[in-house]
């Protein structure tokens, strides 16, 4: 089985930040939020993000600065419709249908385009739809214990990802190819 990270893995960016500016257009209020988005955009660059800080970092950010959830949900088909070209055709035609995609980004964004990902096997962060709160955080080690949770012990032959922050799921996998910019270079 092949894992594939998604954001800068699948897509060219930062999919939940690029909803973020995307979000703007129809809601001022998301402007002061930028700086604290991009600081924290930064210390997960520099492998530095706490999850405990993430979670409240997402959850004031849903509170306060989103007016509904219909406004959340809402923009999703219309971001997809701008940014698709940012996911990577090639990267896109390696996944077959028992490959799994994991991602730190939220559920309701990737499953806005379920249907390009060629695989139902997604994990990543939970949000509940009702109270726009994590229910879960799919970042660091947490990738790897809900990888075990919905797979066992089923060996991850090739790991595709950006970033060392997958530490934990390199860790797991036989081969791990670091992917920049369409580029893919096995590191283990």
């Amino acid at each position: 089985m092949k894992v594939f990270d998604f954001d800068n893995t699948l897509y060219h960016g930062e999919s939940a930040v690029d909803l973020a500016l995307y979000m703007i257009r129809n809601n001022k209020r998301i402007i002061l939020y930028l700086p604290k988005i991009f600081y924290n955009l930064m210390k997960y660059k520099l492998c530095l993000a706490d999850k405990k800080k993430m979670v409240r970092a997402i959850n004031d950010f849903m509170k306060n600065a989103v007016r509904s959830r219909e406004e959340l949900f809402g923009s999703v088909q219309g971001f997809w419709e701008e940014n698709r070209h940012k996911l990577d055709r090639d990267m896109l035609a390696r996944i077959k249908s028992d490959d799994v995609i994991i991602s730190a980004g939220p559920d309701f964004l990737l499953y806005g385009i379920k249907e390009l990902l060629s695989t139902d096997n997604i994990i990543c962060s939970r949000i509940d739809p009702e109270k726009l709160r994590v229910k879960y955080l799919n970042f660091g080690g947490n990738k790897v214990r809900r990888y075990r949770v919905l797979y066992g012990d089923r060996p991850v032959n090739c790991f595709y990802t950006d970033s060392y922050n997958d530490k934990a799921m390199m860790d797991i996998a036989e081969r791990v190819y670091i992917v920049r910019k369409g580029r893919i270079k096995r590191i283990k």
